[in-house]
């Protein structure tokens, strides 16, 4: 440090990194250099935010510890560097025009709902701003859906498209202000503007009035495409059958459960049971859908999540949406605006394409959406979050990993519920949720992300990483992507591998990776896995006792074949069984007998997906499912939080080293008390508790065996909330550290971040 005049002043420079742009950490640094007395500059980097300032020696230290603690509520501080500088006589505090430099990387804000202020502002009829649905400030609104390049400044945004007013300049210009250098500052009279396309109408119609005539719409059952954040969502009464029904139909969506919007934690208190810690998730700035146990006298339409005891809820994350829900009063469905298995729609003109035979009208506006984002979804398990699906509010916030990668890299991720992560050196991005790769729509959302991802986080991969299954579109994605080095990794070993990088661990662990179906090492179809697992490797240690899936990837769909699959292992196991597939038409069944028979599209599966679905199947929970996972979320919401018996599975020596765990007798042993008529949702939660048992049981022979006390859990089956606090709680009380999925979810949404943690460790070792 340089000091003059006897310590009358001295001079730093702070390189400050983590995300810090976009989120009013410059505005933030200038108001507090002016407290101090302090005079310098701030300014954008390409890498990181820089601060140059001169003082009084114990204000430049009050200076610093301030930074810290109390730098904005979005902000992130992963780490500030401080160097001697020498004092230059600067008096005033000036923020500088953004650096651009090559090859340096800078995190992306995520988007984030609208503050307190600006709600209040929302509602105040003297503010200028009343009903204005654009309302943000340096503490809230849209960041990486609109940002096309950084460093983060308006004329990188598409709100460029927009030039301030007199008014919002001032605002824009004033230290004082909450609006200092807010990037998406608007107001009515500069835009963002929003307006109503209605069929029929003579024209459209803006501002309130449109507002107003979409909130009649909805009062009288209709359906509103409503443009949002990130994304449309399809809108209606959410306490109407008829317009439930009707939504349905219209978007070809027979069961799967819709979310539901309010505007308070009390109104999500009238619809489900809602905890401390789900309060929270539902008023944190990211907004998601929190799964919430359902209120039996709820006044949410039947349709809304049929045969399910939990219901999504959400606040509202705009001021747009936050208005339709005060005029009409009510909760309002709100599901992504898609047709079924299609990304969401985002610009004005593509949803008046694809969703003309699903809305009765479009709430639009002109503030464009250059990255799609469906939201976030979670549930709390234990007291802790859980991710069901990391979108809008926490993409693209990176993840570090455990081990360096030596190479930048790509990790195109699995099949279903794609997502990919890029990687350059230890810091990891994994995008928000893509869907499944099943269309051209999405197959178009991934490369779009993708490019947008690569341009934004400057990285240039040279390695690229998939899933073993070789039939996979994400495996064709990768070979595409023109590069020398294709790293291939097992699905389930990804798994662990994500749970085990986000608590930054190198392993060895022991792995539980519980998912529907993932390509095996040996050819087979695996999703009931106990792994002796590093980063590097693993080991297959137990699995569930393979059974044919007659139709493949139909059984996921057909939970009969799944149950007929186990009863064709055991010919006394089959007339136990046999309620599993009543009422189904004889020649299908026959059909998938001979499918096993002449072993033709019937390929053997350790899948614990399967078996729930086969459990489901024998108790007459569900026989078809019309989405994946159906028969599944039925059966755990039919246990709820019963007390269980446990039923023991067979466990037996491979003959290698490992065991295979036949659950047959599980299951004719519920076949047995059901026809005894002991009630479906006891003998749902003994299904649980026995699977828990198992679970704990084989880590205990693991953990004796091998001498390994640290357990991941990981895989698609432990979304459900009473499997994943029953295995974690047992294998707790034996003494074993548990690794749980928390920044990431446990389904294949963490699969990519998995392969990059497997790609760098291998890289890293060659």
């Amino acid at each position: 440090m340089i000091v003059t005049d006897a310590g009358a002043r001295e001079a730093r420079r702070y390189h400050v990194t983590g995300v810090v742009q976009g989120v009013g950490f410059r505005p933030f640094v200038h108001r507090l250099a002016l407290r101090h007395g302090l005079g310098g500059w701030i300014r954008n980097a390409s890498g990181e935010v820089e601060i140059a300032v001169e003082g009084a020696p114990e204000e430049l230290r009050a200076f610093e510890s301030a930074i810290r603690d109390e730098a904005p509520p979005l902000a992130r501080i992963d780490g500030i560097v401080a160097e001697a500088d020498a004092p230059a006589g600067r008096e005033g505090f000036v923020i500088e025009r953004s650096l651009d430099e090559a090859d340096r990387r800078q995190p992306v804000p995520a988007d984030v709902a609208l503050c307190p202020p600006c709600e209040a502002e929302l509602r105040d009829p003297a503010n200028r701003r009343h009903r204005y649905p654009f309302v943000t400030c340096t503490d809230c609104g849209p960041r990486y859906t609109v940002i096309e390049a950084l460093p983060y400044d308006r004329e990188r945004t598409t709100m460029r498209s927009f030039t301030q007013c007199p008014d919002c300049l001032a605002e824009y210009r004033d230290p004082a202000s909450r609006r200092y250098h807010s990037e998406t500052n608007s107001c009515p009279a500069c835009g963002p503007r929003v307006w109503l396309e209605e069929p029929g109408a003579a024209a459209p119609l803006g501002g309130a009035t449109a507002i107003d005539r979409a909130v009649e719409l909805l009062r009288q059952g209709g359906i509103v495409a409503v443009r949002g954040m990130g994304g449309f969502h399809l809108a209606c009464d959410a306490t109407s059958d008829q317009a439930v029904s009707r939504l349905r139909e219209r978007k070809g969506r027979d069961a799967k459960p819709f979310a539901v919007m309010v505007s308070s934690v009390a109104a999500a208190r009238r619809l489900g049971d809602v905890s401390d810690q789900e309060a929270g998730l539902l008023q944190s700035r990211e907004r998601p859908i929190v799964l919430l146990e359902a209120l039996g006298d709820s006044p949410i339409a039947e349709g809304v999540a049929p045969g399910l005891g939990s219901i999504g809820v959400m606040l509202a994350s705009t001021p747009l949406h936050l208005l339709l829900l005060d005029g009409v009063g009510g909760p309002l469905v709100m599901t992504s605006g898609n047709l079924s298995e299609e990304p969401i729609a985002t610009g004005n003109e593509e949803s008046l394409k694809r969703l003309s035979r699903v809305a009765d009208a479009f709430l639009l506006h002109d503030r464009e959406i250059l990255t799609r984002a469906d939201d976030s979804v979670m549930r709390v398990v234990g007291a802790a979050p859980v991710f069901l699906r990391r979108a809008r509010g926490f993409a693209p916030i990176p993840l570090e990993l455990p081990v360096e990668s030596p190479v930048p890299l790509l990790a195109v991720g699995p099949h279903l519920k794609n997502t990919f992560t890029l990687v350059h050196g230890r810091t990891a991005w994994v995008s928000q949720h893509i869907g499944d790769l099943e269309s051209m729509q999405t197959l178009r959302h991934f490369e779009a992300t993708l490019a947008t991802c690569r341009r934004l986080f400057r990285v240039d991969p040279e390695v690229v990483v998939r899933d073993l299954h070789p039939g996979y579109l994400s495996t064709r994605l990768a070979e595409q992507q023109g590069l020398d080095q294709v790293i291939a990794v097992q699905h389930h070993h990804a798994h662990i591998a994500a749970v085990m990088g986000e608590h930054g661990e190198t392993g060895p662990v022991l792995g539980v990776a519980f998912d529907g179906t993932g390509y095996g090492e040996d050819g087979a179809v695996w999703g009931a896995e106990f792994l002796l697992a590093d980063l590097t490797g693993f080991r297959r240690l137990a699995h569930l006792r393979y059974a044919p899936l007659p139709g493949g990837d139909l059984a996921a769909r057909r939970p009969w074949r799944a149950a007929l699959g186990y009863a064709l292992l055991d010919h006394a196991a089959r007339p136990i069984l046999a309620p599993a597939w009543a009422g189904i038409p004889a020649a299908e069944v026959a059909l998938a007998e001979q499918q096993v028979e002449a072993e033709v599209n019937a390929p053997m599966a350790s899948s614990m997906g399967r078996l729930f679905d086969a459990a489901a199947a024998v108790l007459g929970v569900r026989h078809i499912a019309h989405y994946e996972g159906q028969a599944a979320m039925e059966l755990e919401a039919l246990a709820g939080r019963r007390i269980a018996s446990e039923y023991a599975c067979h466990l037996e020596e491979d003959g290698e080293g490992g065991w295979v765990v036949d659950p047959v007798p599980l299951l004719t042993r519920l076949a047995h008390l059901r026809r005894r008529r002991v009630p479906v949702e006891e003998l749902a939660a003994d299904f649980h508790a026995s699977v828990a048992w198992m679970t704990a049981d084989v880590i205990r022979h693991a953990a004796r065996r091998y001498g390994v006390h640290t357990v991941a859990l990981g895989g698609g089956v432990f979304q459900n909330a009473r499997l994943l606090a029953s295995v974690a709680n047992r294998i707790g009380q034996r003494g074993l550290r548990v690794l749980l999925p928390r920044r990431l979810s446990p389904n294949d949404g963490a699969i990519s971040y998995g392969q990059a943690v497997i790609a760098a460790a291998r890289l890293a070792t060659l």
